[in-house]
Order: C-alpha cells, then sequence, then structure tokens
C-alpha cells in the first residue's frame, strides 16, 4: 500500500511501486513467449497455468503482470548488489531469464484464469474480514481493501492481487515483512504494515484472503 500493502492494504494509494516515473516504457510483451518460458522453468513449482499445487508456492495466475515482473527482477543480483529479494530457489530460476524473458513469462501468467481459494479457519474469519474491510483505527493499521479492492483483485501496476491465494503462503510473507527477512516493498510499506500485526492477525487475514474471489 503506499501507506498500505503490497500484501495488505492502506487508504492512500499514491504512485506506482514498479516503475519510476519518467521510465522509459519497455516493449510490449509476448504472452505466447511467456507460456514456452514458463512450461520450461516456472510449472514445476507454479502449476503449467500458474495455479501452484501446493501452498508452499503461491499462485501466479490471474497476478497483475507488472508485480509479477518486479518480483522477478528484485530476484536477481544487480549493479554488483546482492538480490532485492533473496530466495536461493528463485535466483537460480531468475537467473537465466532475460529482460524480455520477463516480461513475457509475467505477462502469460496474468493471462491465465486464477483458481478459487478457499478459507479454512472459520473462527478466524470475523477477524480477517474486519482487518480487510476497515483495518485497525487503534493500532494504526489501514484496511486491506484500500489498495488491494473489496475483492482482492488488486490494481494493474500498482497492487498485487491476492484474492484466493494460499493462506499458509500469505501468511509466511506477512511474517517475512514483519521480521525484515523480505524488505523489497515500496517506501517500506509492508514491512511498516506488518510490523502492527499479531500473528493472530497475520494468520485471519491470510484465511480471509484465501477465501476471496
Amino acid at each position: 500500500m503506499k501507506r498500505a500493502l503490497a500484501l495488505l492494504s492502506f487508504g492512500i494509494c499514491a504512485g506506482s511501486p514498479y516503475f519510476p516515473i519518467g521510465a522509459a516504457e519497455p516493449a510490449k510483451a509476448d504472452p505466447t513467449k511467456g507460456e514456452g518460458i514458463a512450461n520450461k522453468t516456472c510449472a514445476a513449482c507454479h502449476g503449467a497455468d500458474g495455479n501452484s499445487p501446493t501452498p508452499a508456492n503461491p499462485k501466479l495466475a490471474g497476478q497483475i503482470p507488472e508485480y509479477l515482473h518486479k518480483q522477478l527482477v528484485n530476484f536477481k543480483p544487480a549493479a554488483g548488489k546482492k538480490a532485492e529479494r533473496e530466495n536461493p530457489i528463485m535466483a537460480g530460476m531468475a537467473a537465466s531469464l532475460s529482460a524480455e524473458d520477463m516480461r513475457n513469462v509475467a505477462a502469460y501468467y496474468a493471462t491465465q484464469p486464477a483458481k478459487p481459494g478457499a478459507a479454512r479457519n472459520r473462527d478466524a474469519l470475523t477477524l480477517g474480514r474486519k482487518i480487510w474491510r476497515g483495518g485497525d483505527i487503534v493500532k494504526g493499521l489501514p484496511a486491506c481493501a484500500g489498495c488491494h479492492g473489496a475483492g482482492g483483485a488488486g490494481v494493474p501496476a500498482l497492487y498485487p492481487r491476492l484474492a484466493g491465494q494460499y493462506a499458509g503462503y500469505t501468511e509466511a510473507q506477512l511474517k517475512a515483512f514483519r521480521s525484515g527477512d523480505r524488505s523489497n516493498d515500496a517506501n517500506k510499506m509492508m514491512q511498516g504494515i506488518a510490523a502492527k500485526m499479531s500473528d493472530l492477525e497475520i494468520l485471519a487475514v491470510a484465511d480471509y484472503i484465501a477465501g476471496l474471489r
């Protein structure tokens, strides 16, 4: 979020965290070429159509392409510096991809229909719904829906789609933002929000997200 989550949301949505203002527009991506890359490099973990078969790996189908592209870029070291998002498996996968490859595979997965998920912890749904829709004024938590949309569809080129994502994956990412193990969020937005969330709140929101469609 910009004061919002890149995995939860805030109420003030200004400026894209994916492309710098004034940057030259990249060449148009080719989903067909991206499909070939996905089948060769990504399908084993994320599924050929981006609907990952296991909660350990995120669903990519239907995701906003700018967000997917940014994550791939962040997994690669640049200008002699370590990768912004460190993950040994993804670092290996992204290493062989060119800038064009990354745009193409992101475009391909964005065109694939996302299979719906399901909330499993009904006892936590009330809390998850509360934070998603209205945040927590006392704790300074903004409503997730403020940037990711009421239904979790996200905002193109601004904030990622969350609806239907595996609860386990979302929980792990929020905790990573909270601990600082993940820090590739724009202006430390996610880190700041996640830092205010308890384990119970993270679990509740993650489960609520899984049931959105």
